[in-house]
This record gives C-alpha cells, sequence and structure tokens, in this order.
C-alpha cells in the first residue's frame, strides 16, 4: 500500500490553540462503497447465481469475505456450504442488517471525516495509498485484532480497509448489552465505544498498524507503553479535531483523573518496578483494556499504561519539534524514555 508518489509541499496554519498543518489543498479521491447494501440485496433464493454476479464488483474481497468472514469455505462451485451459508446468514442476520439501515442510512458524514484524516495522513505520509474504504456487515461473534493483538472492529487487505457497522451502532443497542455477548466477546467497557463517533479514530489505528506494526509485545514495559503512546500521539496528528476522549478511548471522568494524577501514576509504576518487566502476564493489565488497573483507585481505567506512554511521548516531541510524525513511530522507545526525562509533579 505504499507507493511512490510526488511529495506534497504544505504550508502549517494555525486553528485555535493548535498549530496545524495546512492540508486544504492535498486531494484526496476516497472511494466508499457499500458492500453491506450489495450483499443483503442478495434474493436468498437464488443466492449462488447472484453471488456469482456480485463477485464482478467485488472479484477479490467476496471470496475473501464469504471464506474468512462468514467461514464458508472457498468460493468455489463445489462447494455446496457456501449457498446453503450464505441463505442462512442473509435469513439469520436481516434485522441486524436494517438496524445498520436505519443508523447509516448514508455515510456522509463518515466519509468527510475520513477523508480530513487522510488529508492529514497525505501530509506525513505523501507515499501512502489510500485504499477503498468497504463497509460489511458480518458475524458479530469476535473482533479482529492489531498486531499488538488488541481487538479492533475493522480489518484491512492489500487494498482495502473493511468497516463493520454492526460495531457502530451506539452503546445502548440491545445486542452490545446482552449477557452472552459481554460475557464471551465483548465486555461493555469496551462496547460503550461501538458509536459511529468513534470510527475514524479505529479506521485510524488500523492504518497506523499498517504503517507501523507494533512488535514491542516482545520486550519491556516501558517499550509497550511508549509505542501505544506514539500511536494517541498519531492519531492526535491525523484528526487534530477530535476530542482526546476519542482519541484514548477514556471517558470524560477517566481521562480528567489521569491528567490530574500523573504523579501518581508515575510513581506507582516507579515503586512497583514495573518499566522494565517483562513477564507478559504482570504486563498485561496496564496495556490492554479493562475495567481498571490493579493497584491504582477506582477512578483509574484500565490500559493506564498508554496514557502514561502519551504523555512521554507528548513530552519528548515538545523537545524536538523537528521531529517528523514518521520520524517519530520509528524513534527507539528507550531512546524516547531516556531523553524525555518525564518527571510529572
Amino acid at each position: 500500500m505504499y507507493k511512490l508518489l510526488i511529495p506534497l509541499l504544505l504550508l502549517s496554519a494555525c486553528q485555535g490553540n493548535k498549530k496545524l498543518p495546512d492540508v486544504s489543498d492535498i486531494q484526496v479521491n476516497l472511494e466508499i462503497r457499500r458492500f453491506d447494501r450489495d450483499f443483503f440485496a442478495i434474493d436468498s433464493n437464488q443466492s449462488m447465481p447472484l453471488l456469482k454476479e456480485l463477485q464482478k464488483k467485488y472479484p477479490d474481497f467476496l471470496p475473501l469475505f464469504t471464506e474468512n468472514v462468514l467461514g464458508l469455505g472457498p468460493f468455489s462451485d463445489t462447494n455446496t456450504l457456501l449457498e446453503k451459508g450464505t441463505k442462512r446468514f442473509l435469513h439469520v442476520s436481516r434485522p441486524l442488517y436494517d438496524t445498520v439501515q436505519i443508523v447509516f442510512p448514508d455515510f456522509r458524514a463518515q466519509e468527510k471525516a475520513l477523508e480530513n484524516g487522510f488529508r492529514y495522513l497525505r501530509y506525513y505520509y505523501p507515499n501512502y495509498e489510500i485504499p477503498v474504504i468497504l463497509t460489511t456487515i458480518g458475524p458479530m461473534d469476535a473482533l479482529p485484532v492489531l498486531s499488538n493483538m488488541e481487538p479492533t472492529p475493522n480489518y484491512m487487505g492489500h487494498d482495502f480497509i473493511a468497516i463493520s457497522l454492526p460495531f457502530y451502532l451506539g452503546a445502548n443497542f440491545s445486542i452490545y448489552n446482552d449477557m452472552a455477548f459481554t460475557s464471551s466477546i465483548v465486555p461493555q467497557y469496551r462496547s460503550r465505544r461501538f458509536s459511529k463517533e468513534y470510527m475514524a479514530a479505529d479506521v485510524f489505528t488500523l492504518v497506523l498498524d499498517d504503517l507501523h506494526p507494533d512488535s514491542s509485545y516482545r520486550f519491556p514495559l516501558i517499550e509497550q507503553l511508549i509505542e501505544r503512546g506514539k500511536r494517541w500521539y498519531a492519531l492526535q496528528q491525523l484528526l487534530p479535531n477530535e476530542q482526546d476522549t476519542i482519541i484514548t478511548g477514556y471517558t470524560s471522568k477517566q481521562l480528567t483523573w489521569c491528567k490530574s494524577n500523573q504523579r501518581a501514576i508515575y510513581n506507582f509504576f516507579i515503586q512497583q518496578q514495573l518499566f522494565f518487566e517483562t513477564d507478559p502476564q504482570l504486563i498485561r493489565p496496564f496495556v490492554s483494556e479493562g475495567p481498571g488497573t490493579p493497584g491504582l483507585s477506582e477512578e483509574a481505567p484500565g490500559n493506564i499504561g498508554a496514557f502514561l506512554g502519551w504523555q512521554i511521548v507528548q513530552r519528548w516531541m515538545e523537545q524536538n519539534p523537528q521531529i517528523g510524525l514518521p520520524q517519530l513511530m520509528t524513534k527507539p522507545a528507550k531512546q524516547i524514555f531516556t531523553e524525555a526525562n518525564y518527571k510529572p509533579r
């Protein structure tokens, strides 16, 4: 997805208190295709011939979708499960499809947010080839994962990003609050963000993962939290008009607590000698989502290591304003930690 294009020369502009790059002249031809509508337009009584017809429109994606998302095996005439499974999925998922169409009668607001984000992305990564955006509806029995094994509602191919609309229907959607769903698939501390305002942040988290896969899980905690902090910082640059609650996934109350207790959080990591810990079982609660953080106040959110890493990265970038976003993302985490000299008061 990373092909050679002519770099664009851009100016900087001020917006509010932020100094933002001027991206107004960057052209973004974002293609959005409503695969969800095309797929559910199939008459279940003629599923096989209509699937073949739909394959002409989605020659690469449709076989991937039916085999890997629906789990129906290869896209071939000899696969009898393909026709039966498609028919069953269309029947069982029709109410879900109807709800999606109510929540997303069009995609204009989401398209605008994504286009703007890709303008900023092209500013920092002028050679990045923008993928096609496909809106999909699939089973809700699991979430894909990023390179650091954190779950995401969406998934990516060599030339597309598939946005799974059933995971953006609003926190009060009945399925998200069903006990079976919350206990075995997605807990409510995560599903409360299954709302359309989080879509752009989710998409660009996926894009950043494509550009800079995170392999820090093999290293001590300090490197893992810095890498997560880099991604939050990068999201701020790509989505500069989004609230920090969208970037971090915290509630307003959680974020306020974190910002007011930076010293306590930092001291906790120092006192518990966590920064250079390598045991995955000990590390996991601090760099993954959860209802809270063991050992800290009940007001402390999960994934608090990412917050600490974000503060350290921000401090380092304040000291190194000449560093561009791609350079930051490849800078060694230990170097950032050492040079930032982050000691909150």
